[in-house]
């Protein structure tokens, strides 16, 4: 068994394949994309995750009703970080902002795990026996 690269499991996990030496768990949250429809539900505790194997580098917008009566959206990379606030706003500029911010992070993250598809070692060696073809 050979010793492997520690970010081999991260890399493999964000481009959606296993290294052959890695161990763990690579389950993916599951994130509802579905944006909420005005009026339909309180947007005070109104929450998505953003995608990513690593739970310290995953981004959490939660809406949050202030004492004053308006919205604020916390933002926190992790479960230990300070979180940014953005407010305040009405309940629906809120619930329209988490989903804004859910919809671009996915986006973000879908264009990164293709590009490490795209360089591989696998990739780069099926297409070198391509050529020898």
């Amino acid at each position: 068994m050979s010793d492997s690269d520690p970010t081999d499991h991260e890399a493999a996990t964000i481009a959606g394949t296993h290294h052959p030496d890695s161990v763990g768990d690579t389950e993916k949250p599951v994130i509802d994309e579905t944006p909420l429809a005005p009026g339909s539900v309180d947007a005070d505790g109104y929450c998505k995750i953003g995608p990513g194997p690593i739970a310290a580098l995953r981004f959490r917008w939660t809406v949050n009703r202030g004492e004053d009566g308006q919205y604020y959206v916390q933002e926190t990379i992790g479960e230990c970080s300070a979180p940014i606030k953005d407010g305040p706003m009405t309940d629906e500029a809120a619930v329209k902002l988490v989903d804004e911010r859910a919809r671009r992070a996915h986006e973000r993250f879908e264009t990164l795990r293709k590009e490490i598809l795209e360089r591989s070692p696998t990739t780069e060696l099926v297409q070198d026996n391509s050529a020898e073809s």
